[in-house]
């Protein structure tokens, strides 16, 4: 399973006649293959900034993006990308907006048909199949954002804070339904959020980025066993972990040569 990798990325906006804006400094991440890795910070600390330089959108002013040791800088199409909105077509069923993504790597669409159909009755969608994007609650629709991103077939998953329009009790249960469906399809995901609990709960590794420019401010693995549950968050182990990370983001200045491991 292919790792993704950064090194000394950094993004520089405008310049000449728009003021510069520098989004990111100096930025190296090394993620493994198979992990689930959350990255936390302010907004405009450049999260957004580097899932567009991971998924070749945008390339970067300095430093190198790798998949599996082969440079994709600037590249499109080797990782499967979500945002918070799910952006599901309103003209194509669930089904048909479920297999979008297979339907651009050249897989004719009956036969993209036939394999995404156990999914949706695996993954909470049977019975929505024919029917359109409107019908759905929030929670079945990022499902079925989801979905598509994952039948995109790429081993790296980004996903950019796909809950955080969603109530908490939906929440809670996406949530839940995100770590099945991970341990099934045995991605790479790197998760953008803005809740410390949530970053602690699904991840293995959390990523803390320092206000704009966004720099890794601290690196803090979660050695909690999986599978985790709602009791998880009580665990003292949890708790620590969530004042660790709450600390690092009250900001205070860090010196520029480093960043912490935990």
């Amino acid at each position: 399973m292919a790792g993704l990798e950064l090194r000394d990325v950094t993004h520089v906006f405008g310049g000449r006649s728009n003021a510069a804006v520098n989004a990111i400094d100096d930025v190296s991440i090394n993620i493994p293959g198979r992990k689930f890795v959350s990255i936390l910070g302010p907004s405009g600390c450049g999260k957004s900034t580097i899932f567009n330089i991971v998924a070749g959108l945008i390339k970067p002013s300095q430093g190198e993006v790798y998949l599996d040791g082969v440079r994709i800088s600037g590249m499109v199409g080797f990782v499967g990308y979500m945002l918070q909105k799910d952006l599901l077509l309103p003209w194509r069923t669930v089904l048909d907006n479920v297999i979008l993504g297979m339907e651009l790597h050249g897989v004719p669409k009956k036969e993209a048909r036939a394999r995404a159909m156990p999914y949706l009755r695996r993954y909470g969608l049977a019975g929505f199949e024919l029917k359109y994007p409107a019908a759905l609650s929030g929670g079945m629709r990022q499902r079925a954002a989801l979905l598509r991103t994952l039948l995109y077939d790429t081993d790296i998953i980004l996903l950019d804070e796909p809950f955080g329009a969603l109530d908490a009790q939906t929440r809670s249960h996406m949530q839940e339904w995100l770590l099945q469906i991970w341990a099934d399809f045995d991605k790479t995901v790197v998760f953008v959020t803005h809740d410390v609990e949530e970053a602690i709960y699904l991840s293995d590794q959390v990523i803390v980025m320092t206000p704009r420019p966004g720099r890794i401010k601290a690196l803090v693995d979660v050695p909690i066993a999986r599978p985790r549950g709602p009791e998880t968050l009580h665990w003292p182990s949890f708790i620590e972990l969530k004042q660790h990370c709450l600390g690092l983001l009250s900001y205070a200045p860090v010196p520029d040569a480093a960043s912490e491991t935990v």
